[in-house]
């Protein structure tokens, strides 16, 4: 499993590598799903400053061995979702970092269990790296092409990024962006 300081500035805006070549997004339609882990409330601006807030969570989801303590998991990944915007990509958003499962009967004290909507996805991989590098590129990329270019127009109702094996190397992580679209 990655380390903590191998995963920070896990943001859908950092620009940390050069820019690359557009990325042609696979359409899906998903299921709806609910996640149990830890959320907080913050925007892109913010995350930009030194009080940003997910680089934290993701130190205090692995410091804190939080994935094993989340009750019936569907698999092994990690899901990061970007849910309850209050407009875009620009405007206040909710962090949930935890795990995919199959029931929220039991949520541990001090996380909370959300369902995340079903639908029509544009899914994005990322280049292979560190994950604080391809990723916060990934979303850099996502929010600069144009409506046309993602496949229908962005939802903003729940975006997410699942952390599989192929993430677990934390120097040749590859990670997908799940982008909602209508």
């Amino acid at each position: 499993m990655r380390s903590a300081s191998a995963i920070l500035c896990m943001l859908p805006f950092c620009s940390l590598l050069p820019s690359q070549n557009p990325m042609t997004p696979t359409v899906v339609h998903k299921d709806g799903f609910t996640v149990i882990g830890i959320l907080v409330r913050t925007s892109n601006a913010r995350e930009m400053t030194g009080d940003g807030v997910i680089g934290k969570q993701w130190a205090r989801l692995m410091q804190e061995g939080l994935l094993a303590k989340i009750p019936n998991k569907a698999d092994h990944s990690i899901i990061a979702v970007y849910t309850d915007y209050a407009s875009d990509h620009i405007g206040e958003y909710t962090f949930l970092l935890g795990a995919r499962v199959t029931s929220d009967a039991h949520v541990p004290t001090g996380m909370v269990a959300r369902q995340i909507p079903g639908g029509k996805f544009a899914v994005f991989t990322s280049e292979k790296g560190p994950p604080q590098h391809v990723v916060p590129a990934t979303w850099m990329k996502i929010n600069s092409l144009p409506k046309t270019a993602v496949g229908g127009d962005r939802t903003y109702k729940a975006d997410y990024e699942i952390y599989d094996e192929r993430a677990k190397d934390p120097q040749n992580a590859v990670v997908d962006a799940y982008v909602g679209i209508k």
